[in-house]
């Protein structure tokens, strides 16, 4: 064979190879997948929407486009049936693309109730599981039960779910998550004192609504700094120093009886300070109620 011919070959022999290349990329997408990151982001989102409903449990269930168990999670006070129902709710969310209220309202409406679907294999039609939706594809679903009903299992399914983004679940930079309180939650809060946010969600920061209504121990905390914004009432404040009688109470929290040698001051509604982490304080001489914000940043 000849050198024109040979070269004629090969190039017809390349023809067919990128035609064929060409075809089977024509016969295949993009198939987007949710990876355990993105799964534990819905958790996140859930129990954030839970703390802001103040739900008294729940447990929340994250599966994959194939109905495969991702990541679970079981809030304090959930009934031990919760997990099974939850996954229940995701898997059926998955698999028929809809939010599980479209199944049991269906057959709950009188008329053209389908009791006989209930018979389906792996099928859990009751309120609280939503599909996951990245560009448009169904990525996985989340199932909640347990929380104090069933509309409040489907909001915290659909704050999962609405957590959920592209660019984060495939290992991107995370979207932030707006927390909000009303004023009736902050009262309350302010009220009992309580933590508002909790960074169960992995961001480096704690909100407290506190409050005091008499003098406290000597505190350290060895990796939190306290940023305090007074609300109302006075109190005298004494930073620094050494704490007298210092224990480990608590993971990184250290408390004492006192303090020596530490800076003395008068702190009072408006007024704004900042306590680096490892600094002793002490708050001494409260009005009764002594009302301020701490933000924890770690």
């Amino acid at each position: 064979m000849n050198t024109q011919a040979k070269l004629t070959r090969c190039a017809g022999f390349a023809a067919v190879v990128l035609c064929l290349a060409s075809l089977a990329n024509a016969q295949t997408v993009e198939k987007k997948t949710l990876t355990l990151q993105g799964a534990e982001q819905v958790i996140a989102a859930a129990k954030a929407e839970a703390q802001k409903l103040q739900a008294p449990g729940g447990v929340i269930a994250v599966v994959d486009d194939g109905g495969n168990l991702m990541a679970l999670e079981r809030l304090d006070g959930t009934f031990s049936a919760g997990a099974n129902i939850s996954i229940g709710k995701a898997k059926t969310a998955v698999m028929f693309k809809k939010p599980t209220r479209f199944f049991e309202e269906l057959i709950n409406s009188s008329g053209k109730g389908r009791t006989v679907m209930t018979a389906l294999e792996n099928f859990t039609p009751l309120i609280g599981g939503i599909p996951i939706v990245a560009d448009g594809q169904i990525v996985g679903g989340v199932g909640v039960s347990g929380a104090a009903s069933a509309d409040q299992d489907e909001k915290l399914a659909i704050a999962g779910s609405n957590a959920f983004a592209s660019e984060t679940a495939m290992g991107g930079d995370p979207v932030p998550v707006v927390s909000y309180w009303e004023k009736s939650k902050v009262d309350e809060a302010f009220s009992k004192g309580a933590v508002l946010f909790d960074a169960s969600d992995g961001r480096n920061y704690m909100v407290h609504a506190s409050r005091r209504e008499k003098p406290g121990q000597a505190e350290i905390h060895t990796k939190d700094a306290d940023v305090i914004y007074v609300l109302q009432g006075a109190a005298t404040f004494i930073t620094g120093g050494e704490a007298i009688d210092a224990k480990t109470t608590a993971p990184d929290e250290v408390r004492g009886v006192s303090i020596r040698n530490g800076q003395t001051r008068q702190i009072a509604k408006g007024d704004v300070i900042i306590v680096p982490h490892g600094v002793p304080h002490q708050f001494l001489e409260v009005t009764d109620p002594f009302l301020y914000y701490v933000v924890k940043v770690r």
